[in-house]
Order: structure tokens, then sequence, then C-alpha cells
């Protein structure tokens, strides 16, 4: 018996209790889906609910009566052994070990779909996240979003959600001028103008220019730089993209902010902003009145020299977004942003959306590493892709996903490189590992999946495992809803223990020369049942799953 099963049993029996006159409530009140945790002490029992506490008042009932109407009509389910009610109304429920055994086949028949739900099905998201200027390599500071970003949309849609993901390029500005006059610095010989890009990178993108432009050092200046800047753009974002790529990170937008300004989505912002009456002009300038919406200032968009300013920008891409059909729109940012929180959710209410529900805004702290060396290429930040050999690109990205995304984080190299339980992407791969090696024992052993006895899970080590295999649908539901990835690693990590214990308690293959019997078969379904559900959460972290370590 699944949680979700219990949990649609549980709302069928207050749905009876309704209708047979036992508990007065409006069939409407009764949800459809009744939650059920694990409880703090095992000793009482596999699941728990608190519905009788949550339904008690609008039905007019003394919450323990009305758990009593409950336990009468929950013991009589096939599957569960004792039904037994504590303090003012909890629930605390035992299922049988043929119901609790049943898992490990649903599990192993559902294969990748196992952990998939429907909680968000029907959300629309376009999710954005890291957006570096497209100025040079991608260093320490983007690579927790890289990480985040892509867990919480893989989570997303592993719960239903149609997700959009989105690289915001932000190659309109100054900054793209000072980034073309430091590789033209560059091909001529000379340092970089002050303020300008330092870093070997910004020569080997000369080189790239030239290969493209041989005849580039034979231009005026003023002919020269447009040629750079597109072609050293062009170079550096390609490096960005099969950067991001080797991480594990695809986007299925590269979104332009230049092209918001040439095809004239600024300009029509500000009008449609406008027409919504939240544009007014001071000073020769035009405004938008954020402060009606929680700002602590209103926001020029347009100078009154003419020249659009950032916010403009900021607020023509957030239209597009909702004109590209993206009810919900999340945006991830660095821990430097946090002012830009109440300015885009102004943005949204000056569109006529609702800020709470069609916008969300996610600040990451700051990662550090320590003993991590500046990098060589660019001189004066830690690249992505040195981190990454460093390290590899498991050990970065499982580490970045298991801590909430607002809190401070120093990862330690000589932890995340031990092969030992102290490392916690190690322990997980490992226990994935160890169950392949498993299966590949048993079946050499002769062991076969062809027969399957739930009721032969019954050892202690098989009821805790298969507690927490039941559990990571749930989890990743909520790491979901809660944009919080890390759930699911912590919760791979009590899966990996549950399972290093039971393999140490229970074996899959017979010994020696003992015959094959149905519970070695049976627990076979167990042990790739859990090399299933370890495989399904590390893809949700962008970790691989290895067979052999």
């Amino acid at each position: 018996m699944t949680p979700e099963e219990l949990s649609l049993a549980i709302s069928a029996c207050l749905k009876d209790a309704v209708a047979a006159g036992e508990i007065s409530l409006a069939a409407s009140a009764v949800p459809d889906e009744v939650r059920v945790e694990r409880p703090k002490n095992r000793d009482h029992g596999d699941w728990a609910t608190n519905i009788a506490l949550q339904l008690a008042k609008p039905a007019g009932m003394n919450p323990r009566d009305l758990a009593t109407v409950l336990r009468t009509r929950l013991a009589s389910i096939d599957g569960v052994s004792a039904v037994d009610i504590a303090g003012p109304g909890f629930l605390n429920i035992t299922v049988d070990a043929a119901a609790a055994g049943a898992l490990a086949k649903v599990i192993v028949e559902a294969g990748r779909t196992y952990g998939t739900n429907t909680a968000l099905a029907g959300h629309t998201v376009n999710m954005e996240f890291v957006s570096a200027n497209p100025t040079g390599p991608l260093h320490i500071g983007h690579t927790r979003w890289a990480a985040l970003g892509d867990a919480i949309a893989r989570v997303l849609r592993a719960s239903g959600a149609r997700v959009t993901t989105e690289y915001y390029i932000n190659d309109a500005g100054s900054q793209m001028n000072v980034f073309a006059n430091s590789v033209y610095s560059r091909l001529h010989g000379r340092p970089v103008p002050e303020g300008g890009y330092p870093g070997q990178y910004i020569a080997d993108l000369g080189h790239e220019v030239l290969t493209v432009h041989p005849d580039i050092r034979e231009l005026t200046e003023v002919a020269a730089v447009p040629v750079i800047r597109a072609a050293a753009y062009k170079a550096q974002l390609k490096d960005i993209k099969t950067t991001l790529a080797d991480f594990g990170v695809e986007f299925d937008v590269y979104f332009s902010e230049q092209e918001l300004h040439d095809g004239g989505a600024i300009e029509s912002a500000v009008a449609r902003l406008r027409e919504q009456g939240h544009v007014f002009d001071d000073g020769g300038a035009v405004w938008l009145r954020t402060t009606d919406f929680g700002d602590d200032k209103d926001r020029v968009m347009i100078r009154a020299n003419g020249e659009p300013t950032y916010f403009a920008a900021d607020a023509a891409y957030y239209l597009s977004k909702k004109d590209r059909g993206f009810p919900e729109k999340i945006y991830l940012l660095g821990a430097d942003h946090h002012g830009y929180i109440n300015r885009l959710k102004a943005i949204a209410a000056c569109a006529g959306d609702d800020p709470e529900a069609n916008i969300e805004v996610l600040i990451g702290q700051l990662v550090s590493v320590n003993g991590a060396k500046l990098s060589k290429r660019a001189g004066n930040i830690i690249e992505l892709r040195d981190l990454v050999d460093w390290l590899g690109k498991d050990a970065v990205r499982y580490s970045l996903a298991r801590f909430p995304a607002d809190s401070p984080l120093t990862l330690d190299p000589e932890l995340l490189k031990k092969n030992s339980n102290e490392n916690p992407v190690f322990y997980v791969q490992y226990a994935h590992a160890r169950s392949r090696g498993a299966a590949r024992n048993a079946v050499a052993a002769g062991v076969d999946r062809s027969v399957f006895e739930a009721a032969l899970l019954d050892h202690t080590t098989e009821n805790e495992l298969l507690s927490h295999l039941g559990s990571y649908p749930s989890i990743v539901a909520k790491a979901a809803e809660l944009r919080e990835p890390h759930r699911v690693a912590r919760h791979l990590e009590l899966i990996a223990g549950a399972y290093h214990r039971w393999y140490d308690a229970c074996r899959v293959a017979p010994m020696g020369e003992e015959p094959v019997t149905d519970v070695n078969r049976t627990r076979l379904w167990l042990n790739d049942a859990t090399s299933q559900v370890l495989a399904n959460g590390l893809d949700l972290l962008g970790v691989s799953a290895p067979e052999r370590m």
C-alpha cells in the first residue's frame, strides 16, 4: 500500500461516514486526498494523519470522536492491520507486511515514472536563471543557480508543471561596449582600458575574432569595434552555452535583451503600462508609479535624454513573458538582487497581474569553496569549468542542490573528493552502485523476479526501507511546491542509509550452496525498486547514478 493509496482510502472512509450520517459535513468539505506522514516514533505505526483535528470544528465534533468513527472504518480496509488514536485525535495507522511490501513491485513496474505526480498539473511556468552577462566566462557566482535552477525545473516538471527554462542575455548597454573595446585593445597589443575586462580570455576572444575577420586590425577603431562586439559576443555566448551543457544544464530559450530594444518592445511596454494608468511624466522623464504596489520609490523608464533605463527593459521583458503565455514567472537572482524583488512585483501589478500568483523571485546566497584558485584564463574569478574539472560535475551539483538557496554555503573540497560515507554524494551514489552490484550477483546466482510475495518482506530493515521509498513521491511534490530540491537530496540520503542497513541484514543472493527461494526472488524486487528510486532522485538533481564504483 503506497501513501497515496492510503490517502485515498482515508478520504473514501470520510465520504462513506458523511453519507451514513456519522459525520456532519458537506460532501464538498471532504478532501479528495488526505495528507499522511511518517510518525516521528515508528512504534506509533507506519503512517499518521491529523485529518480528524482538521475537520472536527466544521463537523461540530470532538476530534477524538471523529477519529473514532474513522478508526472503525479504516480498520476494515484490506492491508491495514491496526489503527490507534493518539493525543487529541491523531490517527496512527499500521499496515501489514504484504500491503507494505507490495510497493516494491509498484516501483519496479513504474520505472522512471515513479515519483512523478500531478501536484502542479495545469501550471505553466517560465523560469529564468543564471542570465550572466555575455562579457566573460561563467564563474562560481553563477554555479549555484545553474545547479539549483535546473534542479527546480526538474522537480517542477516531475510534479506535472509545464516549464520553460530561460536565459536572459544581457547583450545591450554600456557593458557590451566596454567588452568590445577591451577585445579591440588586446588585438592591438595594448592594455585594456580603465574599467575594462581583464584576463587571458579577452586575448583569446581577439584571436577568435581574427579567425572570422582576418583583416580586422586594418579597420579604423570606429569601424572595427562594432564588428568585434558582434563576433566576440557570439564566441563568448557559445562558451557559456558549452560550459552549461558540460554542467548538465540546457536552456529552452536564450532571450536577447538587445532584441527588446531593436524590436520596439520597450516603447510598447511604456505605452501599455500608460494605458493601465501607472505611467506618468515628470522632469522630462517617463516614470512608472511602482510605489502604488510596495516599491520604495517610483522608477524611471525613459530618461530625460530619451534613453531607456535597465528597468524599462525589465518591464518589457516581463510583458514579453506574459505575451508568450506564461502566467507564472519565476526569477532566480543572486544575493545582491534583494532590491529587485519589490520592483519586479510592482511591474507585475502595474501590468494588471497578481504579484503573489504571477511572479516569484528567489534569491540565492553566495557560495564559496575552500582552497579554490582564481582562474588562470579569467584572472580575477573562479570559473565554473575549473570548479567542475577540480571537484567533478556530480559532486558540485549534488552539493549545491543539497542546501536551501537562501543559506550561505562553503564547499569543502577535501570532503567532496573522499570515497567515504562522510561524503553525501558518494554515500548516495554508492548505494545505487551497490544495489546494481547486488542485482548482478543475484542474477549470476540464479535469482530472478519470477516470483513476488510481498508478505515475505517482513524484516525490520525492509519495513524501514519501504517506508522511505513510499515517501519519495510526496517529497518530490513538496520540493516542487516549495522550490526546494534539497528535500530530494536529503531524502535520498535516508534511502541510502536504509538500503545499506538492509543490505547488511538481508541477503538477495543465497549464501554458498543454499537454494534460491522466493525470499531471494522477492528481495530482488525490493533491491531493484531501491535502485530505481535512487536513480530517479539523482536524475532530478542532475547527478549520475553509476552502475559501479
